[in-house]
C-alpha cells in the first residue's frame, strides 16, 4: 500500500508541475536539452526591423516579433533567455547554421531549409519596394529597367531571388538596412527590396519615400533551429501553434508597430 501511495503522490506532483509550467516544458523534458544545450536559449536577432529586434526607446524594453517569441520560448522551456543581436541578418543565418545560436526567427526559404530546420509559419509578410522621392520606379512592374539601381541586403532572400529575376536593373548589395536607408537618402538607390514590414520602418528614415502598392513575393516567417536538433521540432511546432492561437504573435506585431504583415493561418 505504501508503494501505491508513493506512486499516486508522484503522479499528483507530476500533474501539478505540468499545469504550473503551462504544459510544454514539463510534458517534453528533453526539449530543453535538445533546443538549449548550453542551459540557456540563445536567440539570433538583428536590428532595424520589427520582425526581429528594435532597441527600446528612452530606456524602454526592446520590441520585435522575434525578440518576444524568443523570450516566450525560453520561458516555456524553463531556461534563461539570451538574445544575441547581430549587425545583419546574414550573420544570424550563419550563427544558426554553425550552432552558435539555438534559434532564429526568419523567412523560411527553400535555400535556408537546406542548412537549418523550420517549424510552421507564424507570420506572412508581403515583399515589396521602397522608392525615394523622384525615383523613376513608380510601380512594381516598372522596376526591371535599364539604369535602375535596386538595393538588397547582402545574402538575403531578396538578394537571392532578385539577382536571378531582374534582367535589366542593377542589383546593389548593401550590408545592412540602416545603410540602405542612408544610401537611398543620398540618392544612391532608386528602390530597395525586402519585406514590407521593414520597408515601412525604413520609410520613416527617408523623407519623401514611399512603399509601392503591390508585391513581388511573400515571406513566411518561422522558427529556425540548427540541423541535427530535429528531435526538438515537435516542441517548436506545438509552441508555434500556441503563440498564434493565444494572440502572442498578434500582440508582438502590434507592439512592434509592424505593418504589411498578418499572422499565418492555423493548419
Amino acid at each position: 500500500m505504501a508503494l501505491v501511495s508513493r506512486r499516486l503522490f508522484a503522479s499528483f506532483v507530476a500533474v501539478a508541475m505540468l499545469a504550473a509550467t503551462g504544459g510544454l516544458a514539463a510534458a517534453d523534458p528533453e526539449a530543453k536539452l535538445i533546443l538549449a544545450p548550453s542551459g540557456k536559449l540563445r536567440a539570433g536577432l538583428y536590428p532595424g526591423t520589427p520582425t526581429s529586434y528594435l532597441a527600446g526607446k528612452d530606456g524602454g524594453a526592446p520590441r520585435g516579433v522575434g525578440y518576444e517569441l524568443g523570450k516566450a520560448m525560453a520561458e516555456k522551456l524553463g531556461v534563461p533567455y539570451e538574445p544575441v543581436v547581430f549587425s545583419k541578418n546574414a550573420e544570424v543565418l550563419e550563427a544558426v547554421t554553425s550552432g552558435a545560436v539555438d534559434v532564429a526567427f526568419t523567412n523560411a526559404s527553400v535555400a535556408r531549409a537546406k542548412v537549418m530546420d523550420f517549424g510552421p509559419a507564424y507570420l506572412d509578410i508581403e515583399l515589396g519596394y521602397l522608392v525615394p522621392k523622384g525615383s523613376p520606379v513608380t510601380a512594381v512592374d516598372t522596376v526591371d529597367a535599364q539604369g535602375v539601381r535596386v538595393g538588397v541586403t547582402t545574402g538575403s532572400s531578396s538578394d537571392s531571388v532578385l539577382s536571378r529575376e531582374l534582367k535589366n536593373a542593377e542589383v546593389v548589395r548593401v550590408e545592412t538596412v540602416l545603410l540602405a536607408a542612408e544610401m537611398m537618402a543620398a540618392g544612391k538607390l532608386d528602390a530597395f527590396a525586402t519585406n514590407k514590414a521593414t520597408l515601412f520602418e525604413m520609410a520613416e528614415k527617408v523623407p519623401g519615400s514611399k512603399v509601392l502598392d503591390g508585391r513581388w513575393g511573400m515571406e513566411r516567417h518561422a522558427i529556425a533551429i540548427p540541423k541535427n536538433r530535429d528531435a526538438g521540432l515537435h516542441f517548436v511546432r506545438t509552441f508555434t501553434a500556441e503563440v498564434k492561437a493565444s494572440g502572442l504573435v498578434a500582440g508582438a506585431v502590434e507592439r512592434a508597430g509592424l505593418r504589411g504583415a498578418q499572422v499565418s493561418e492555423m493548419k
